[in-house]
């Protein structure tokens, strides 16, 4: 007579984690149209039924999903410690990037795809992310009000981050520590051309 495996008696928010984690890891590597409930219920190990419980259908998985990540992401980014800005800068991309290396399935979810995908909530869900660093370079610099070439600027530096990012994450062919110079050499630079536009910005990297 067969024996059944035992199911593993877990709480409900230890249960809910299991099947974000293993929606998480099949969307950064799938489509989400090309993703079912039963891949996820088999990939954490529970029962389809059990995945609609907790989520109602794909498309709240999905949802939770991302905003887990999101979240998490987001908590790395909060201000830490003293120093001058660009030290600070520099403190808050290393914990970016542990999270891109600790959670990479999370990150390439959050990420994966183009403007096409980024519509309704999915969108915002990437876009209040966005915002958040946007508006943490922003207080670390101490500027009231960022004029159009400062916030172009950052946002343009965000963007290269996260495409740098995901680049890393698939081929792993540099240190990551030098991943990290470069990007904040790379904001430093992009500031000083900005400054040739800006007295504003200029102010803030001769201050720098």
């Amino acid at each position: 007579m067969a024996v059944r495996p035992v199911r593993r008696r877990l709480s409900v928010d230890r249960r809910r984690e299991e099947l974000i984690t293993a929606a998480l890891e099949l969307f950064s590597r799938r489509e989400a149209e090309d993703v079912s409930i039963d891949d996820v219920a088999t990939a954490a190990g529970a029962s389809r039924a059990l995945v609609y419980h907790y989520f109602g259908g794909k498309q709240e998985l999905y949802l939770a999903s991302l905003r887990s990540a999101a979240e998490e992401l987001e908590a790395r980014l909060r201000p830490e410690g003293a120093g001058r800005p660009v030290e600070r800068l520099s403190q808050a991309l290393g914990r970016y990037f542990d999270f891109v290396e600790e959670h990479a399935a999370g990150f390439a979810a959050l990420l994966k795809g183009g403007p096409a995908n980024r519509a309704g909530e999915v969108g915002e869900i990437v876009e209040h992310v966005r915002r958040r660093l946007l508006r943490m370079i922003i207080d670390e610099m101490r500027v009231a009000d960022p004029g159009p070439v400062l916030r172009i600027t950052l946002r343009s530096w965000i963007a290269s981050v996260e495409t740098a990012a995901l680049d890393w994450l698939e081929h792993r062919d540099m240190e990551r520590s030098e991943l990290e110079r470069m990007l904040v050499d790379h904001m430093i630079a992009l500031l000083e051309v900005a400054g040739r536009h800006d007295h504003r910005v200029r102010e803030i990297v001769t201050v720098e």
